[in-house]
């Protein structure tokens, strides 16, 4: 997608409702575990140029698609990006998909958005007997109108501010090959900081303290190991478009938080641990609050 549609204030007022959920002050549900399936999104919209998202955070699916769908519950979750809202509930803007990324995959491009093939999907086989056209264009819709949402949403922070930091927050599988089988923690750190998308040098005074920021916390004993584009390199479909509509303004961090605070398998959570990542993006908060906007 090259870029976003526009419309008047009063329509994307409107769309912000009907979309989503509402242009209040409070996510609804950190996990996404919302009951009004029709609900596409949540923002909250602060007064700070520091905005995170949780777009793989959605576990849920339309009706109309879940007797099409291959996959169980438990399956999508695996490759779902559970509990990422609650990791960034104590930023002050915010921005959850509700949906599952195996409706409509936000951080893909709009072309490859849906999946057909097994190989778009860590080689699993998502519909039964393939998508109507009917249901893919309606999840392409999904697609559009969030990248509408969104542009409009930082152009506002933008407005305000100058420039804006967005955390664009994901986490991975380390244990692929089975629950007791771990990947080489040289390739798969606690946190993967992904920047291929942006002009590195330009937002290097951001990135760099970002990441030191998160070594000084501990899991344990153990300091939080953090590395730039190991795992994930930053080339989802959300930073790039960032740094193609606001290229001088806007600085999007691909941020891969490893699920070390869950058991990938069950999908259950370690709250504790959950609780010190989260702790540890808030309190980045006011250090890119500081860092943003001051002369280079």
């Amino acid at each position: 997608m090259s870029g976003w549609r526009k419309s008047s204030p009063d329509n994307f007022r409107q769309g912000l409702v009907q979309k989503g959920r509402s242009l209040t002050n409070q996510i609804e549900v950190p996990n996404s575990v919302c009951s009004d399936t029709g609900s596409l999104w949540s923002v909250r919209r602060g007064q700070s140029p520091v905005i995170a998202t949780a777009i793989h955070d959605g576990r849920l699916m339309r009706q109309d698609l879940l007797p099409l769908c291959a996959l169980s519950e438990s399956e999508r979750l695996r490759e779902e990006d559970p509990f990422t809202a609650s990791l960034i509930s104590g930023v002050p803007n915010q921005v959850v998909f509700h949906r599952s990324r195996f409706e409509i995959d936000l951080n893909r491009s709009r072309e490859q958005a849906v999946y057909f093939r097994p190989e778009q999907a860590w080689g699993l086989t998502v519909w039964k007997n393939g998508l109507p056209a009917s249901e893919h264009l309606a999840s392409l819709a999904v697609h559009d109108d969030y990248y509408e949402m969104l542009g409009f949403f930082l152009k506002g922070i933008e407005r305000n501010h100058g420039e804006f930091v967005l955390l664009d927050v994901h986490s991975y599988n380390h244990r692929r090959a089975g629950p007791d089988i771990r990947t080489d923690p040289e390739q798969a750190p606690d946190i993967n900081i992904g920047t291929f998308s942006m002009d590195r040098d330009r937002w290097a005074h951001v990135v760099d303290p970002l990441m030191e920021h998160f070594r000084a916390f501990k899991i344990g004993d153990k300091p939080l190991a953090v590395s730039e584009n190991i795992a994930f390199q930053g080339k989802g479909e959300q930073t790039r478009f960032i740094h193609e509509q606001f290229p001088k303004t806007g600085c999007a961090i691909a941020i891969e938080f490893k699920k070390i605070f869950m058991d990938e398998w069950t999908g259950q959570p370690d709250n504790a641990v959950l609780g010190k990542l989260r702790d540890a993006v808030t309190a980045a908060v006011p250090l890119l609050e500081r860092i943003v906007g001051q002369p280079r």
